[in-house]
């Protein structure tokens, strides 16, 4: 929802998000921060989304020998999440994970921004605007290996990973399973 906000609404970033979607790259990179490093990280520009029981801060791309002071030291450890909330089917839009490739959250939090990323490249001004109105709202879940596969192979928004961390190159991270993308059969 942090990256979705962002390409909804750029704001005084429209600059930076034009570039960076111009590069063809969507790296997005999570880090983890608490206390007086979350005072120093919401201290720089961005936009801090709230959701159920996180909070998370979404700031404009920028190129990685340029990150700021504060953002390049926060921990990249450390992000393992316990949810034991149980959720039922998910409502499309859903960025599911591929269940086979153990990421790790920090991880796993970056590909699904990659996904919602490419779920709104595929979206028609329409769709846009019907998902602006319903905040904007996704489901991230992890696939199991069958469904995964068969939505990898239907011609959905597929995240493939570039390999610098974890995961192989090309690797098939997240599959953006959204309604306006008739599935190839």
């Amino acid at each position: 929802m942090a990256v979705l906000s962002m390409l909804a609404d750029p704001g005084e970033w429209a600059g930076e998000i034009d570039a960076w979607e111009a590069s063809g790259r969507i790296r997005k990179v999570v880090r983890r921060a608490r206390g007086a490093e979350w005072r120093r990280a919401v201290a720089l520009p961005g936009r801090t989304i709230e959701h159920r029981t996180a909070e998370v801060r979404v700031h404009p791309p920028v190129p990685l020998d340029d990150w700021p002071r504060d953002l390049a030291r926060l921990q990249v450890s450390g992000t393992e999440l316990t949810d034991t909330q149980a959720y039922g089917e998910p409502r499309p839009p859903v960025l599911w994970e591929n269940p086979a490739l153990g990421m790790s959250a920090g991880k796993a939090m970056a590909q699904a921004g990659h996904a919602a990323q490419l779920a709104w490249w595929s979206a028609s001004a329409e769709d846009r605007e019907a998902w602006r109105a319903k905040g904007l709202e996704v489901a991230v879940r992890t696939a199991a290996q069958e469904r995964f596969d068969r939505l990898a192979a239907s011609g959905r928004p597929v995240v493939r990973d570039a390999g610098f961390t974890e995961i192989a190159p090309g690797s098939c991270t997240f599959v953006a399973d959204v309604p306006w993308v008739t599935p190839v059969r």
